[in-house]
């Protein structure tokens, strides 16, 4: 049988990629053959644009000089994808490496924070701290936390309580303070208890007991 070595020189080609090949029959006992190279490591989609190369011959000629005609345009076909991806590889590498986009995957996403119980509760605290460096002691007093609510800072609520309440203290609710009225002695004029004698007639009833006694 004989040997053809189409595969054989196939093999020698210098190319990347793979080798697509189609025959079909035309007029005048002639063939149709087309030799498209494929590259799918290049992503470059402008490599659609090459087109495939043909020949329309008779097969003796074909045979003559397939691989000779196919040989220096399929290794610049395939050089040239080859370059195309490699230039897309750079670009990438250059665009990964630049400022920006080093500083965008430097900075950390952060979640969004939440508010915690103890976030509130120092909230809280620093209003009231506000309050009271500007004086107003009694608004300050109103926005320390419940204890309730914050039983963990109880005691540290209730002393701050106290602190403030001692500054406002005699103004607590607003109200003047009642002047104390003076104690009065009782009466004791027209006293049933102590009914009132003129010193006069007391002497004259003990004067008149000693006469009597006398005689």
């Amino acid at each position: 049988m004989a040997t053809t070595n189409f595969f054989r020189q196939v093999a020698r080609l210098n190319i990347t990629g793979s080798l697509l090949l189609n025959i079909a029959k035309g007029e005048d006992d002639k063939l149709i053959v087309s030799v498209l190279l494929q590259n799918q490591g290049c992503g470059d989609k402008a490599k659609s644009l090459i087109p495939p190369l043909t020949f329309t011959e008779i097969p003796q000629k074909i045979d003559e000089a397939f691989f000779e005609d196919i040989k220096s345009p399929m290794e610049l076909t395939s050089a040239v994808m080859v370059d195309m991806e490699n230039y897309l590889k750079q670009v990438e590498a250059a665009k990964s490496q630049s400022a920006l986009e080093k500083s965008k995957a430097s900075k950390p996403v952060t979640a969004p924070k939440t508010e915690t119980k103890q976030d509130k509760y120092n909230a809280a605290m620093q209003k009231v701290d506000e309050l009271e460096k500007k004086g107003e002691f009694k608004e300050a007093w109103i926005k320390v936390p419940m204890a309730e609510e914050y039983p963990e800072h109880a005691e540290e609520i209730q002393n701050r309580r106290t602190s403030l309440s001692a500054k406002f203290a005699p103004d607590l609710f607003n109200a003047p303070a009642t002047p104390k009225q003076p104690l009065e002695e009782p009466k004791k004029e027209n006293d049933p208890l102590y009914p009132a004698y003129a010193t006069g007639e007391i002497e004259q009833e003990w004067e008149e007991e000693d006469q009597d006694q006398n005689n």
